[in-house]
């Protein structure tokens, strides 16, 4: 097996760290060699919050991924994620000399570097930049524009920042861990990549992604990102509403969720309830699964409404056609699609993280390692475009020796032709 082939993501979420080790196979889906997944105690709402725990966490996890796949982890594809997560609109402008040369990938890297050079606010950097359409002198909507000719080329970028503390501290947890960090990725980026189909991204879709501290919001439309979001509300303010209504434990309230939790109260019987064991000797407590689903409910609506809002404040909301793919952990939740549907008006389906993946992955393909598997295809994609890039740039090299060759070997015969020259005449 050849290690360099071999990508691990690592999702370092509020509720839970999963690692996933996945190599390409030949057929191009990904083969998932082996998971490992710890709790995490140190990350609220996408942001590390106690190094050492959190350290601790990612160890736990790398470690049962190690045992599983046979492989040595030594670099990881990390996901980044919290409410300090912002994206603004710019576009950049390059003025080249030379209209006989074509656009090539070194000029739209060029302009992508500039990007990364704007002037953030203190504390902030820049996470990614993302090309939305590139602009041709005047020439408008050109989706890629290697290969033409032209003066003046400009971009639209959708660029995503983030404050440098919570890439710094995810960077340390991973570096004292014993990893080294290959790419920093959004992880509802990572996401739309594991459930979205290349048709939805065309025709226009709403990722949202419900972990345990955040909810994060992707909007696609024409195959390009256009909006990006982080709501800092997820299903860990579910369990707590939970705990404080029926006056219980947390994790009394987490297995509550989880086992007869549900986005629509109608959807269930007056008759049903639960019991759950008191504390030390104290009676058991008697719970209704519809007051239940009431209390979810009422938290779930306001998630999604601030969802919609997001929607609507991207000024895509009409060009969606392929409606809203929920994903996570959250996307678990019984009915969570019909009270989607409900409130926003649109289709909703639930994303699973299988439709890239090799067959016999069943392990890996509950919505709650989407954002994992999402980074493991961000990890392979990377490494295929250094590759083409290594693969141009040897190309290059050996074209302009050739040149080089041509160029002396005229010389030289030129040379040789004039001394012939001379001793003729002599």
């Amino acid at each position: 097996m050849e290690t360099s082939e071999i990508i691990v993501g690592l999702d370092i979420g509020t509720t839970k760290i999963a690692a996933i080790v996945g190599r390409r196979n030949e057929h191009g889906k990904i083969e998932i060699l082996g998971m490992g997944k710890s709790d995490s105690v140190g990350v609220s709402r996408g942001v590390v919050l106690n190094i050492e725990q959190t350290v601790q966490s990612i160890r736990n996890a790398i470690s049962e991924a190690e045992n599983k796949s046979g492989v040595d982890i030594k670099v990881v594809n990390v996901g980044i994620a919290g409410q300090h997560i912002k994206s603004l609109q710019h576009r950049g402008i390059k003025t080249r000399n030379n209209l006989e040369e074509e656009i090539s990938q070194k000029d739209i890297d060029a302009l992508i570097d500039d990007m990364y050079k704007l002037v953030m606010l203190p504390g902030e950097e820049i996470i990614h930049v993302l090309p939305q359409e590139y602009i041709v002198d005047n020439e408008q909507g050109i989706k890629n524009p290697i290969g033409m000719a032209g003066i003046r080329l400009e971009a639209n970028f959708h660029i995503i920042t983030g404050q440098i503390a919570a890439a710094k501290n995810i960077y340390k947890c991973v570096g004292k861990a014993g990893l080294e960090v290959s790419e920093l990725t959004l992880e509802p980026l990572a996401s739309a990549d594991a459930v979205l189909s290349e048709e939805e991204k065309e025709a226009g879709v709403v990722l949202v992604d419900i972990g345990g501290g955040t909810t994060d919001v992707a909007i696609f439309q024409d195959g390009i990102i256009r909006h990006t979001a982080v709501i800092p509300f997820g299903g860990n303010v579910i369990t707590e509403d939970i705990k404080e209504g029926c006056t219980i434990i947390k994790s009394q309230a987490e297995l509550l969720k989880v086992k007869f939790g549900s986005a629509l109260a109608n959807e269930n019987q007056e008759n049903e309830i639960v019991s759950i064991p008191g504390l030390r000797g104290r009676a058991h407590k008697e719970i209704s699964v519809k007051n239940l689903s009431h209390i979810i409910q009422a938290r779930m609506e306001e998630i999604v409404e601030h969802v919609y809002y997001e929607i609507k404040n991207s000024g895509y909301e009409k060009k969606l056609i392929a409606g809203i793919v929920i994903t996570g952990g959250g996307a678990q939740l019984k009915h969570i699609a019909q009270l989607v549907e409900y409130i926003t008006g649109m289709d909703t389906r639930i994303g699973y993280p299988n439709e890239h993946l090799a067959k016999g992955t069943e392990d890996v393909t509950s919505p709650m390692f989407a954002t994992a598997v999402g980074l493991v295809m961000k990890g392979l994609q990377a490494l295929e475009k250094n590759k083409s890039k290594l693969a141009n740039t040897s190309t290059v090299t050996t074209h302009s020796q050739k040149t080089k060759g041509n160029f002396f070997e005229k010389i030289f015969a030129k040379g040789k032709q004039f001394f012939e020259e001379d001793t003729d005449k002599a």
